[in-house]
């Protein structure tokens, strides 16, 4: 699917409609020291049983593909989920 690397739509800041750039969320490194992170660890340790049951198959073949939608007048940035799709890209818009 192509996305479009401008979009114009409302900005909460603004509280506006602006152009925004698009791009593509790709989530950070994980922190291996966070509590969450940690608490797993722990319950993953030792012998015995998984800690959770694996699963058999894939219900679902594609992930959702998130939106970074950023400002171009004030430099907010929101996210928006978009739809599944296995393959996109970014273009240019050409009027």
């Amino acid at each position: 699917m192509k996305i479009p690397k401008m979009l114009v739509t409302y900005c909460p800041r603004c509280r506006s409609h602006t152009p925004h750039t698009v791009t593509i969320y790709k989530h950070g490194k994980r922190r291996s020291m966070a509590e969450g992170e940690r608490r797993y660890r722990a319950k993953k340790k030792g012998y015995g049983s998984k800690r959770k049951s694996e699963q058999k198959r894939f219900a679902k073949v594609t992930k959702k593909v998130v939106l970074k939608l950023k400002c171009r007048k004030c430099g907010y940035i929101l996210h928006r989920e978009g739809i599944r799709m296995k393959k996109y890209e970014l273009v240019e818009v050409t009027r």
